[in-house]
């Protein structure tokens, strides 16, 4: 691996979604719209769990730091975006690229929350006498901590890699922000370690996320068909059912993006997948658990309440 000389390289251009100049303005509202539904939406769940001490619970604890996560993913992305929407030249300097992956740690940090959200949801169903004693809170703060460490120790071996990096023959980057399979493949040095370290440590994570999340789903949907009625199994299965939303949407379009050879990676259909996990979902995450869930409208109802009465 060659030792990278940054100065031939202190700008990127982004291509951005789309070439098509007659589209700029539209995507520009359609994603403006979107970051606002998330600043809110995730701001509003982090601030309700805070005030509403029916909701410290550990599952919402976890739901919190989330959208925290979901927060700090969306502002790393979608303001660059939107101004490069309106702007005629589509510049990212090499500094705010390279916080930009380092920051996208916050992808990983979400995957790790699942996964331990997913455990949360085991020990509630399958050991409910026993939940508030596991899932302590010092318990979940330990979990939380080592979390954002794994999150952390990922953001400096992407960083180390990353600055032994040369980028001599283009600075053109078609995609909308700083990913690492575009960055590589824009780079002329041998790159072949850095996909083989990153594509192991990945490799890795996944398999430990995915082994959590389907043991604690066998286990919790064996509990479930033991339940005799019908009403039981469904009320059950509705308190994990939004989390099992979250799961299919955000692994789903993570493993396609990232789990490929760099050989067989098409930046088009990258691009669309990389809309859903970095802005999409992180805007759908409150909406799917505010909205079927009653415990969270009903926090909403005292607290819009407790608004009005003191007005």
């Amino acid at each position: 691996m060659e030792m990278g000389n940054h100065s031939e390289v202190t700008e990127f251009i982004l291509l951005g979604l789309t070439d098509r100049p007659e589209l700029q303005v539209p995507l520009f509202g359609v994603f403006l719209v979107i970051y606002g539904i998330t600043l809110v939406g995730n701001g509003g769940m982090i601030l309700l769990i805070r005030i509403d001490p029916r909701l410290h619970t550990p599952m919402y604890f976890f739901l919190s730091n989330l959208s925290f996560c979901d927060l700090c993913l969306s502002s790393i992305i979608s303001p660059k975006m939107l101004l490069n929407f309106l702007a005629e030249r589509k510049s990212i300097s090499y500094t705010a690229c390279i916080v930009q992956l380092v920051l996208s740690v916050f992808t990983g940090v979400e995957c790790l929350l699942l996964a331990v959200m997913a455990y949360d949801r085991y020990v509630a169903i399958c050991n409910p006498l026993l939940y508030t004693v596991t899932m302590s809170r010092q318990l979940c703060k330990r979990i939380v901590a080592g979390v954002y460490s794994v999150g952390f120790v990922n953001s400096v071996l992407c960083m180390y890699f990353l600055f032994h990096l040369s980028f001599c023959s283009s600075n053109i980057i078609n995609h909308f922000f700083c990913d690492i399979p575009p960055v590589l493949a824009l780079s002329c040095s041998d790159t072949r370690i850095n996909e083989i370290v990153i594509f192991t440590f990945t490799c890795c994570i996944t398999v430990i996320i995915f082994v959590i999340v389907l043991l604690s789903y066998v286990y919790i949907i064996s509990t479930i068909l033991k339940i005799r009625s019908a009403e039981g199994r469904r009320k059950t299965f509705s308190t994990c059912s939004f989390h099992l939303t979250l799961v299919v949407l955000f692994y789903g379009t993570l493993l396609f993006v990232y789990l490929r050879p760099l050989s067989s990676y098409s930046m088009h259909t990258s691009k669309v997948a990389s809309v859903f996990y970095t802005l999409v979902i992180p805007m759908l995450n409150p909406l799917i658990y505010s909205l079927r869930n009653k415990e969270v409208k009903d926090a909403l109802r005292r607290a819009m309440n407790k608004l009005l009465t003191n007005s």
